[in-house]
């Protein structure tokens, strides 16, 4: 029937009667449309036939054309079944049968078999050069296909073959030639796999496709020439944050993470990085390190629950595929707040336009004390002006001064001459200093009899060239021969050979040369050579210039080096000179040059010497014990007075040969019988704390025009000494400075520099003294203070230097130049420099500077030096 009709079912067995609680239902089914409408010729298509009672009956049977479609779901509306392969390309009915009753057809509407998908090659990446497919164990690389007729298929899916298992990974149709999968996640392939994970080789496995029933697109490998197999690498790993607590600052435009394995099988599109709820953008990718481009602001944090927290700071998350996936830290952008409140906002400006304020009352109290500072300096400036042109004309009227004392010296040089040494005596004093009475000048010496043909013997040794040499260059051997023995024995050997001038050259010439040959074949350098004295042969070269010079330092370098001498001293003593520091007005040395402001006058005494002094030192200078007019100052000590008296008494006469100082006591006579014996300390020697300040003329009150005399040293009856076993010699040490120089027996010359024996030693450590000036180490602050402006008196120094000059130039002049000389240079200064010529033509030495070296290292420097440092 065609009617729909519904009724229960009743069964009748004899007697008894049965209905069902359900009506049973005839219907009519109805087919009213198809999904998809085409399917590949190899079948597999799951078509979905869309009508009304579907399910109707016990058995359906769904067709396509005369081909059977295998009925898998059926519902009411719908049912679902899957084709069977076709033997042709064609366009068939669709029809299903219910039970055994009439077919059903779809009326206007056919399905077609259309042809098979086909596959090219596929490819990972975004550039298909390689033509390769690439894997991870986890899956999730993007592949991309290329064939024809991929929009018929309706469920493609990739696999990979392992151990003989298929593990699918989805795809996804993008037009009919081109599709996109996601490499299958291989769960049996695990890192051991690979020997070396740092540069691992690719696992080659079999893959396929799955397109409905097509069995052309499975297993490629066998009959595919591009991309025959798929390569699997290792997967990335990313390296957490190492920053403290995995919390990284983000500073620049770009954020890099660290990894392994990175790009061998992923690309840029494969990996995804989210900072907590937005996506950073990945833009290079390399074997260890990938590179994406973070939001402009701070994303919130991403919480588990999927809810979006902006308090908390966003995770770093890495993900490639849908299994791996990288938690490497926390990013902090360091935002501060910018929305302030607005009582916020006002505190802040009213705090700016105080702070605005406070900066212009400073920059006005700045500008005043400026100003005034700047007029303090004007101030200060003016004075240094007035203060400098005030010691601009002390210094020329100390120049013009000098210039005529240096005159009377000189007058008085070529009348009383310059009190030279005798030869014996200027020998022994450079070749044993220090020595007053040598041995070698003792002649009567009984001890030397018995040993007297010994000696002879030794003496003809001594004279044998081959004996000498060899005993010089042993004894040079021998590690215990000191410096000392070196100079002791060059001194000795070339006294025994003065009188053989031409034996004892020929032998200096011997060592020299044996000096240079080890100096050439030394690491030393050439230009040491004869720098210091490390050899007899060096100490030999000072004697054999001793000897041969004498002549000319007596008859041409000695006045230029005693007028300098002279000229030195003279202007030291112009001005004051600290008894105890040794400081000077007017020095040569930075280091003594008084920087304080002494109040002193020029005066002048006249000094006799009682008939006692001349009958002991058995010199009367002028005949009698006339007075002598001395130029003194009246800051000088009594001692300073004797030794400045002596010096103009006994002018003339040479050191060695005056009465000493220490010897001699000065009487002050001040009337028709009142004498005072004047004392560096007495009971009037004024004390302040521990300080003592020594006496000077001006403590006694002498004035100008004070007639003095020099006694004996004696027990004064005047005076009353707080030292009553301490006479004057005690008390204080020699006076050693440029004006005066104490020379014991054959008279010792301190060199041209300041002193340094101490004047005080006598006294107790708690007592001081002083004389001109204080340094008092407790009070730096005065001392400090002082320097401040103690500059100013440098120009101390220029004037001395400049007043100088002439001097030190006549005197260089005479013992080096060649060109304008009055006489003619020593010629064993030329035959020395000869031969240091030929010794360097014979070692091959080219160098100019090198000879030149040579010549000042050996006459300058091994007998100048010394000379004009100990002019004694």
């Amino acid at each position: 029937t065609r009617e729909q009709k519904s009724g229960p079912i009743i069964i009748k067995i004899k007697k008894f009667r049965g209905e069902s609680a359900d009506n049973y239902k005839f219907i009519d089914p109805v087919i009213n449309d198809i999904e998809p409408r085409h399917g590949p010729q190899a079948g597999g298509t799951r078509v979905r036939i869309k009508g009304e009672y579907l399910n109707a009956g016990s058995h359906v049977e769904a067709f396509i054309g005369d081909l059977p479609c295998r009925i898998v779901k059926t519902r009411r509306k719908v049912a679902v079944c899957i084709t069977s392969r076709s033997p042709r390309l064609q366009k068939l009915d669709v029809k299903m049968h219910f039970d055994h009753g009439k077919p059903r057809v779809l009326e206007r509407k056919r399905f077609e078999y259309v042809a098979d998908p086909t596959i090219e090659f596929s490819f990972s990446g975004s550039t298909g050069q390689t033509k390769i497919p690439k894997g991870i164990p986890s899956g999730g690389i993007n592949i991309t296909v290329v064939g024809t007729n991929f929009e018929y298929i309706q469920d493609p899916s990739m696999y990979i073959l392992h151990d003989g298992a298929r593990h699918t990974g989805p795809c996804k149709v993008a037009t009919n030639t081109l599709m996109y999968c996601q490499s299958p996640a291989v769960d049996t392939i695990t890192k051991d796999a690979w020997v070396n994970l740092q540069n691992p080789e690719p696992i080659r496995l079999d893959y396929g496709f799955i397109m409905d029933d097509v069995a052309r697109v499975q297993n490629l490998s066998s009959h595919i020439k591009n991309s025959p197999t798929v390569y699997m690498f290792p997967d990335p790993e990313f390296e957490p944050f190492s920053d403290p607590d995995r919390i990284k600052v983000y500073k620049s435009d770009y954020l890099t993470l660290d990894g392994t394995n990175l790009h061998l099988a992923a690309k840029e599109a494969d990996m995804r990085v989210q900072i907590g709820t937005e996506l950073c953008n990945v833009t290079s990718v390399s074997l260890n390190q990938l590179t994406c481009k973070p939001p402009d602001h701070q994303p919130p944090a991403l919480l588990a629950d999927g809810r979006s927290d902006p308090h908390q700071l966003p995770d770093v998350v890495v993900m490639i595929g849908e299994k791996l996936r990288f938690t490497v830290g926390k990013l902090d952008y360091n935002e501060l707040e910018t929305a302030f409140a607005k009582p916020v906002l006002i505190a802040v400006c009213v705090s700016v336009f105080v702070l605005i304020v406070f900066v212009i009352i400073i920059l006005i109290a700045y500008r005043r004390k400026s100003t005034e500072s700047s007029r303090v300096l004007k101030n200060m400036q003016e004075q240094m002006d007035v203060l400098e042109l005030r010691v601009a004309a002390e210094c020329k009227e100390a120049f013009a001064e000098l210039q005529t004392e240096i005159t009377e010296i000189g007058c008085e040089v070529q009348t009383a001459g310059i009190p030279f040494l005798d030869y014996r005596s200027y020998c022994i004093k450079i070749l044993f200093p220090g020595v007053e009475d040598h041995c070698v000048l003792q002649w009567d010496r009984p001890e030397l009899a018995r040993k007297e043909k010994g000696l002879r013997l030794f003496g003809q040794l001594v004279m044998n060239k081959t004996f000498l040499l060899l005993f010089i260059r042993t004894l040079e051997s021998n590690r215990y021969f000191t410096m000392r023995d070196r100079v002791n024995v060059a001194s000795l050997i070339m006294v025994t050979l003065q009188s053989r001038m031409e034996y004892c050259t020929d032998i200096l010439k011997t060592l020299l040369a044996d000096l240079i040959e080890r100096c050439m074949e030394g690491k030393s350098h050439p230009k040491l050579l004869l720098r210091r004295t490390e050899s007899v042969a060096e100490k030999m070269l000072s004697a054999w210039f001793t000897f041969l010079l004498y002549k000319f330092l007596h008859e041409c370098a000695g006045e230029p080096l005693y007028m300098l001498y002279q000229a030195i001293k003279h202007q030291v003593d112009k001005g004051p000179v600290d008894y105890v520091s040794h400081e000077a007005r007017y020095s040569l040395s930075e280091e003594k040059l008084i920087r304080q402001q002494i109040e002193y006058r020029n005066i002048t005494v006249f000094v006799s010497m009682s008939p006692q002094t001349i009958y002991m030192s058995g010199l009367d200078p002028h005949g009698d014990s006339m007075d002598i007019s001395v130029r003194v100052l009246d800051c000088d000590t009594i001692t300073q007075v004797k030794e400045k008296s002596l010096d103009t008494i006994y002018r003339a006469i040479s050191y060695s040969q005056r009465p000493k100082h220490s010897d001699l006591d000065l009487e002050w006579r001040t009337g028709q019988s009142g004498r005072l014996i004047l004392y560096d300390e007495d009971s009037t020697t004024k004390t302040d704390g521990d300080w003592k300040r020594i006496n000077t003329l001006n403590h006694y009150r002498v004035p100008d025009g004070a007639l003095l005399t020099l006694i004996p040293k004696q027990s004064s009856t005047y005076n009353i000494s707080t030292m009553s076993d301490k006479s004057d010699r005690h008390l204080y040490h020699k006076y050693e400075t440029l004006n005066m120089s104490k020379m014991s027996g054959g008279g010792h010359s301190p060199p041209l520099s300041r002193a340094t024996s101490p004047l005080n030693h006598d006294y107790e450590p708690s007592i001081k003294m002083w004389h001109l000036v204080r340094h008092d180490s407790d009070n730096p602050k005065d001392e400090r203070s002082n320097k401040l402006v103690s500059e100013i008196y440098l120009t101390r120094l220029l004037a001395t230097k400049g007043t100088m000059q002439k001097f030190v130039d006549d005197l260089f002049e005479t013992i080096f130049s060649t060109a304008h000389r009055g006489s003619a240079l020593p010629l064993a200064i030329k035959y020395l420099f000869d031969f240091l010529d030929d010794q360097a033509l014979q070692h091959g030495i080219t160098e100019p500077e090198v000879v030149h070296t040579w010549k000042s290292n050996s006459l300058p420097l091994r007998f100048w030096v010394n000379l004009i440092k100990n002019p004694n």
